[in-house]
C-alpha cells in the first residue's frame, strides 16, 4: 500500500528540499579534496570551516570543538573508548551510565568491561526518568566518565541534564551526553550546560544519512580515531564528505531556529494523538507524560504483539516502530520498556509514534483510528487477551 503517513522520525527523517538544494553544487561543480591546495581544493575547505562555524554556533559551543563523523554510534564510541583509553592512564577505570541508553552506548560500555573496566548503570524510575542523586552516590575517584542520554529514543524521556552535569563538575569528572535524539527538539548551548562532549547525528534532523558530529570541549584530547591524514585536526583521517558536512549545517540551522514554537505546536499534536490512544482499553503511556521529546508518542497495548501493530499499520499506510530502529529485527522486548519496571508482555505490544511538525490533525485521526481497528483485530486473535478477559491473568502495570 501507499504510504499515507511517516511517523516514525525518531528512526529516521527525509532530507528536506533547502539541505538538498544546499548539498548538490557539492556533488557535480565544487567537488574538490578539501586537503587539496588549487583554488577547487581550497573552497572545499572554506565550505567545512562554514559548515564547521555554523554548527558551533548552533550548540554553543567554539569551531574547533566540532568533529565531524558518521553519525551518532561513532561520535559516542569515539566519547566514550577515547575518555577511557586516555584516563585509565591515571588509573581511572570506572565509567558510569544508564540502563536504558542507546545500544551506541551500552555496547561500547560493555566491550570495555571485557578490557578491564568497570561500569556502574543507574537505574530510571517507572517513567524512564533518572535521579541525580544516584549518579552523584556512583561517582568514585576513579570515575572518569558519565554518560547520560539527553532523551531517549524510544520513550522520548527528557532527563536533567545540567544537573548532571553539575554534579560531574563538583566532582572533577567528565559528562558526555547522547544528544541524537534532542538536537533540534530542545534548546541546547553546551556551555551554559555543562556539557563536556555531546553526540548528534544528521539524519535524525533531515540531513543525509551517514554524517554526524562529536562536540568535546577545549581542553579534552581524544585520542585519534581513524589514522592516516590530517582531517579532523589529524584526530579522524580520511577525505571529507564535503555535501554531507554541508547538508548537515543547513539541516541544523533549520532545525534550531524556532525551538520553543516548533515544542509548542508538536506538543499540541503530539497530545492530541497521545488521548486518542489512550481511549483503547488497557493502553499505557511509557514515559513521562511532560519530560518528553514533543513529538514521541510510545503506549503498550495490552494483549497484542508489536510486530503484528507494525504490519497491520504499514498495510494502511502508517509508518510506525516498536521501539529502537537498530533492533526492530530482534524479537526480544525493548530493553528501555523493561527498565521501567514493564513485564515481557506488556513491553512486547509497544508501539512508537515519532510525528513532526508537517503531521495534520486529519492524520492524526487517521491514525488513531487505524490503531484502534488494529488493535480490535488483534485482541481477537489473541490468546493472551483471551486470558486478561476470563480473569485467569492479570498486569498490574497496565
Amino acid at each position: 500500500m501507499e504510504l499515507k503517513i511517516y511517523a516514525d522520525n525518531a528512526a529516521t527523517t527525509r532530507v528536506t528540499e533547502p539541505v538538498l538544494q544546499a548539498m548538490l553544487p557539492y556533488f557535480t561543480e565544487q567537488y574538490g579534496n578539501a586537503s587539496s591546495i588549487y583554488t577547487l581544493g581550497r573552497e572545499a575547505h572554506k565550505t567545512i570551516k562554514a559548515a564547521r562555524q555554523k554548527i558551533a554556533e548552533c550548540l554553543g559551543a567554539e569551531e574547533n570543538e566540532i568533529y565531524f563523523t558518521s553519525g551518532g554510534s561513532e561520535a559516542d564510541n569515539w566519547a566514550i573508548k577515547g575518555t577511557a583509553l586516555q584516563l585509565s592512564q591515571k588509573g581511572k577505570k570506572h565509567i558510569i551510565t544508564s540502563v536504558f541508553e542507546h545500544h551506541a552506548v551500552l555496547h561500547t560500555c560493555e566491550f570495555l568491561e571485557k578490557q578491564g573496566y568497570e561500569v556502574t548503570y543507574i537505574p530510571v524510575d517507572e517513567n524512564g526518568l533518572i535521579n541525580p542523586e544516584d549518579i552523584k552516590n556512583a561517582i568514585r575517584d576513579d570515575t572518569a566518565l558519565v554518560t547520560i542520554m539527553y532523551a531517549n529514543n524510544e520513550i522520548g524521556t527528557i532527563q536533567p541534564i545540567e544537573e548532571i552535569a553539575k554534579i560531574c563538575h563538583e566532582k572533577g569528572v567528565l559528562f558526555h551526553t547522547d544528544a541524537v535524539q534532542a538536537v533540534g527538539n530542545v534548546p541546547i548551548n553546551v556551555k551554559e550546560q555543562g556539557i563536556d562532549m555531546l553526540s548528534l547525528s544528521g539524519h535524525k534532523i533531515h540531513a543525509q544519512k551517514g554524517i554526524g558530529v562529536l562536540y568535546a570541549r577545549k581542553g579534552i584530547v581524544l585520542p585519534n580515531l581513524i589514522h592516516g591524514g590530517a582531517q579532523e585536526r589529524g584526530k579522524r583521517a580520511g577525505t571529507e564528505n564535503v555535501p554531507a558536512i554541508v547538508g548537515l549545517a543547513k539541516a541544523i540551522e533549520i532545525a534550531t531556529e524556532n525551538i520553543p514554537e516548533k515544542i509548542k505546536k508538536v506538543t499540541e499534536k503530539r497530545n492530541r494523538l497521545i488521548d486518542g490512544l489512550l481511549t483503547i482499553p488497557r493502553t499505557r503511556l511509557n514515559g513521562d507524560r511532560e519530560k518528553r521529546l514533543c513529538g514521541n508518542c510510545n503506549v503498550s497495548i495490552l494483549g497484542i504483539e508489536g510486530e503484528f501493530l507494525l504490519l497491520s499499520l504499514d498495510g494502511k499506510g502508517i509508518a510506525a516502530s516498536s521501539g529502537s530502529a537498530c533492533t526492530s529485527g530482534s524479537l526480544d522486548p525493548s530493553h528501555v520498556l523493561l527498565s521501567l519496571g514493564l513485564c515481557h508482555e506488556v513491553a512486547h505490544g509497544s508501539l512508537r509514534l515519532s510525528i513532526d511538525e508537517n503531521i495534520t490533525d486529519e492524520e492524526i485521526d487517521y491514525i488513531i483510528t487505524s490503531v484502534k481497528e488494529v488493535a480490535e483485530r488483534g485482541r481477537m486473535m489473541s490468546p493472551l487477551w483471551d486470558s486478561i478477559q476470563s480473569g485467569k491473568v492479570d498486569f498490574d502495570k497496565i
